[in-house]
């Protein structure tokens, strides 16, 4: 080994060089890994690195392509400096070779690679504001070398008939959303409750009013041809402050009673029950049809000041109603008043199992219970076991899939009542 003063030089700039690597290698962990919407609300609020963060991110291609540039130029030259100190060291041979070769090995992968990439990946927000300045220049300096390189890229890409635009992405943006959401949920970060209201605000696109809607049956109406007095009556009685009114048959709306308009026509009347013309007094009903998205509703709704509409199908005939205040539960979950049922169909039972009412959502028990039963193909509990058997199931048959056993325990008629859910262990 023969160890000349004149090798320091070189030495010192094989450790600059690595100290480069590892300013690359740490800048690229940290630009990639860095959240974009951070970034924005950041930029936002006047923060000036967080603005050249995004202006560096927002062609990742060439940042990245400029990076591994920059990285394996440091790291190229760095290795073929010690190659040329080794062999001045031990003079030109394979054993100098070697040595340089581990040595190098050894050296980029600590301090290079591994150091810099775990700093970086535990603070990436942090990294890319510090590094954002240099690494503005080093991209705008390298830019002709990565746009040839970029291009090269491209073409080999177009030969084997893979697009890389980006406009192919797969997955939208409320998807991304979705799956951001779900994720901080599973490690903690974001409570049920969060998940639930910004998974809900996003689906109202997907969800049409025939989903969500009380169902014809479940409807509470009254007949405009019975006595006045017992018409009186049964309105007061009610939990609701819309009623239809109909005559001879259901489908045949005329008009919707608010309680409020039926109360100011008793005072006008001095409680006389004759002398009021519900006709006169009904609102002018509003149809919908079943098709209409959520978020379609709610605009007509605050288009129209409405709060119920009337849903219908193709062919006119009465399928359901649904309210503002439906709409809204499907962001924020079950709105209750004093009027409301505390009973909502789901009785969890001491063996874990739940009793559920045949008409119960499966978008409804899934938020409460957080279970994933799919409701592409049936709106109610019921309606799911039926698909899935093919059938109308007796009292008393078990069916299972999804993970879950479910018991048949009452029916009416071909309508499912009650069910028994278990989940399968």
């Amino acid at each position: 080994m023969n160890f000349n003063p004149s090798l320091f030089l070189p030495i010192g700039i094989i450790f600059l060089l690595l100290l480069l690597s590892a300013f690359f290698s740490g800048s690229e962990t940290a630009l990639t890994a860095t959240s974009k919407a951070r970034m924005h609300k950041l930029e936002g609020d006047g923060n000036l690195n967080a603005r050249r963060v995004n202006l560096l991110i927002k062609d990742r291609e060439r940042l990245i392509g400029a990076i591994l540039l920059g990285n394996n130029l440091v790291n190229i030259l760095a290795s073929v400096i010690a190659a040329s100190v080794f062999n001045q060291l031990f003079g030109a041979s394979l054993i100098a070779t070697g040595l340089a070769t581990a040595t190098m090995t050894v050296l980029v992968l600590v301090f290079a690679e591994v150091t810099p990439k775990t700093a970086a990946i535990t603070r990436p927000d942090s990294v890319a504001m510090l590094v954002a300045p240099v690494m503005r220049w080093v991209v705008f300096i390298l830019a002709p070398i990565t746009w040839l390189v970029q291009m090269f890229v491209r073409g080999v890409f177009h030969v084997f008939g893979l697009d890389i635009s980006k406009d192919s992405a797969v997955f939208s943006a409320e998807e991304e959303i979705r799956g951001t959401i779900d994720l901080h949920h599973s490690e903690g970060r974001v409570d049920k409750e969060a998940r639930d209201l910004i998974r809900g605000a996003l689906d109202l696109n997907e969800i049409r009013t025939e989903e969500i809607m009380i169902h014809r049956k479940s409807i509470e109406m009254l007949d405009i041809d019975m006595a006045k007095d017992a018409l009186i009556r049964q309105a007061l009685k009610s939990a609701h402050t819309r009623l239809p009114l109909y005559r001879e048959n259901p489908d045949n709306i005329i008009g919707i009673l608010h309680a409020k308009d039926l109360l100011r026509a008793l005072w006008d009347a001095e409680g006389n029950a004759e002398a009021i013309d519900f006709v006169a007094l009904a609102r002018e009903p509003y149809f919908a049809p079943e098709t209409t998205t959520l978020q379609e509703q709610l605009d007509a709704f605050k288009l129209k000041q409405e709060h119920f509409a009337l849903i219908v199908d193709e062919y006119g005939a009465l399928m359901g109603l649904v309210t503002l205040e439906d709409i809204l539960e499907e962001i924020v979950g079950e709105i209750e008043d004093e009027y409301d049922s505390p009973v909502q169909g789901v009785r969890p039972q001491a063996d874990g199992s739940l009793t559920v009412d045949g008409d119960v959502t499966l978008r409804d028990l899934n938020r409460a219970m957080d279970w994933n039963l799919p409701d592409e193909e049936a709106v109610t509990v019921a309606g799911l076991v039926i698909h899935e058997a093919q059938s109308i199931p007796e009292v008393g048959q078990t069916f299972s899939f999804y993970g879950f056993r479910f018991k048949i325990l009452r029916r009416r008629r071909n309508q499912i009542t009650a069910l028994k859910i278990t989940p399968i262990s």
